[in-house]
C-alpha cells in the first residue's frame, strides 16, 4: 500500500484549525501504519516538528509553487514512480487531476453562508476550487455531523460519500493539571491582570468579535478583562477599533497569537473560554477549554453545540443581550457549579480523540485504495 498525502496544510510554524488538523493526522498516520508506505508531498521543505522520515515514511519536495496543486503536483503524482494507490487532501483543495482515488478535508462552508466575511481572492479559490474538488472527490472527510449535513445539501453529494472524523485535543497538554504557580507566571508572561474571559483564534469577520466586545462593554459590575488571543486573519481592523469605540480599550487585550506550550495555562487562568462564532465547522479551542474543566460559552448554532453536549453556556451569537447574559453566567458560577461543570466538561472531552480521527481516516483510505 501506497499513500500519497499533501501536507502543506501541516507544514506551518503557527497552527490553527485546519493546520493542527493536518499536523495531527499526519503524526497518528505514522504510529498507527508501520507496514503501509507514505509519501508526503510539499512546497518547502518540512518543519521540524513533522513525523521524522522512515523507511515507510518519506517527503517528496516539488516545486515551482505556483498554482502548485494545478499543475505541479499533478504532474508529478503522474509521472514520478511509484505512483500512489491513493491520495488524500487534509484540505480543500485536491489536485486538479489525479491518477489515483482520491479523498478530501472539508473543514465548513463557511464562505457559502458568509461570503462577504472573506477576501475576494480567497473567496474565488474557496467557492470555485471547493466546488471542483467535492465534486470529483472520491470521498470527504468532515470534522462535525453539522458540516456533512452542510455539504450534502449544497453539493447534492451522497451521504455515504461524506464521513465525519471529530478532531480531538492534545492530551499530554490539555488532559494535565495545570498548577497556580503555571497560570500566575503566563499571565505576567503576557502581562493580565486579574480575572479574564478568553477568546482563542484568529481574528476574522467569522469569529463575531465586535459583538463579543460590544457585550462584553455591557456587562455591569465587573473587574474581568476580556483577552483576545490570536493571530491576524483578514477584515480585522474593525474588531480592533471596537473596544475603543466603546470605551473599554484598557479591559479588552488582544495579546497576539499564544504558543502551544502557553495556551493550557493560559485557558485554566480563565473565568471561560468564549467562542460565539457565527459559524464553526467544530471549534478545538472548546474542546480543549473542556479537557481542562474550564467553562465555556459558546454559540447555539453549527457544530458547537455537538461538541459541548449541555455543558456549554450556549448564546445566540446574532444578539448582543444574549451574549452578554451568557458571559455574565460564567462570571457568576459559583464555586460548586465550577466544579460541577469541569467534571463534566471532562468526560465530555474525553469522547473526542485524535487516534479515533486518524484510524478511521486510514480505515477509509485503505478502502479507496486500487
Amino acid at each position: 500500500m501506497h499513500l500519497g498525502i499533501d501536507g502543506n496544510e501541516a507544514n506551518i510554524k503557527r497552527r490553527v484549525g485546519s493546520n493542527i488538523y493536518a499536523y495531527e493526522l499526519l503524526s497518528w498516520f505514522q504510529k498507527l501504519d508501520k507496514k503501509s508506505n507514505f509519501t508526503i508531498y510539499l512546497k518547502s521543505q518540512p518543519l521540524d516538528d513533522l513525523p521524522k522520515p522512515q523507511e515507510n515514511w518519506q517527503y517528496r519536495v516539488i516545486k515551482p509553487t505556483t498554482l502548485w496543486t494545478r499543475w505541479r503536483l499533478p504532474l508529478d503524482l503522474y509521472l514520478h514512480r511509484p505512483k500512489p494507490n491513493v491520495f488524500f487532501t487534509p484540505g480543500h483543495y485536491a489536485p486538479k487531476f489525479c491518477p489515483a482515488p482520491f479523498a478530501i478535508a472539508i473543514m465548513d462552508l463557511s464562505f457559502i453562508h458568509f461570503p462577504e466575511m472573506f477576501r475576494k481572492q480567497d473567496l474565488y479559490k474557496l467557492t470555485n476550487w471547493s466546488r471542483d474538488s467535492i465534486l470529483r472527490a472520491d470521498h470527504i472527510f468532515t470534522i462535525s455531523n453539522f458540516s456533512k449535513d452542510d455539504i450534502i445539501k449544497n453539493y447534492s453529494v451522497p451521504e455515504e460519500k461524506v464521513t465525519v472524523t471529530y478532531p480531538g485535543f492534545d492530551q499530554e497538554r490539555f488532559g494535565r493539571r495545570i498548577s497556580p504557580q503555571e497560570i500566575e507566571r503566563i499571565k505576567k508572561r503576557y502581562n493580565i491582570v486579574g480575572d479574564y474571559l478568553l477568546y482563542v483564534g484568529t481574528l476574522q469577520p467569522r469569529k463575531n468579535l465586535t459583538r463579543l466586545i460590544r457585550a462584553f462593554a455591557q456587562i455591569k459590575g465587573t473587574h474581568h478583562s476580556l483577552v483576545i488571543a490570536g493571530k491576524k486573519g483578514w477584515l480585522y481592523s474593525k474588531i480592533l477599533d471596537e473596544g475603543k469605540q466603546l470605551g473599554v480599550e484598557d479591559r479588552v487585550r488582544f495579546i497576539g497569537y499564544v504558543t502551544n506550550k502557553d495556551a493550557p495555562a493560559l485557558m485554566s487562568g480563565a473565568e471561560a473560554l468564549v467562542l460565539v462564532s457565527l459559524y464553526e465547522g467544530f471549534g478545538i479551542p472548546v474542546l480543549e477549554a473542556m479537557a481542562l474543566g474550564i467553562p465555556t460559552v459558546i454559540s447555539g448554532t453549527s457544530s458547537l453545540p455537538e461538541i459541548a453536549g449541555e455543558v456549554g453556556i450556549m448564546v445566540d451569537p446574532k444578539d448582543v443581550k444574549s451574549i452578554t447574559r451568557g458571559l455574565d453566567q460564567a462570571i457568576q458560577l459559583n464555586e460548586f457549579q465550577r466544579k460541577e461543570n469541569a467534571v463534566k466538561s471532562k468526560v465530555q472531552a474525553k469522547k473526542f480523540t485524535w487516534k479515533q480521527a486518524a484510524e478511521k481516516t486510514l480505515e477509509v483510505l485503505y478502502e479507496l485504495a486500487v
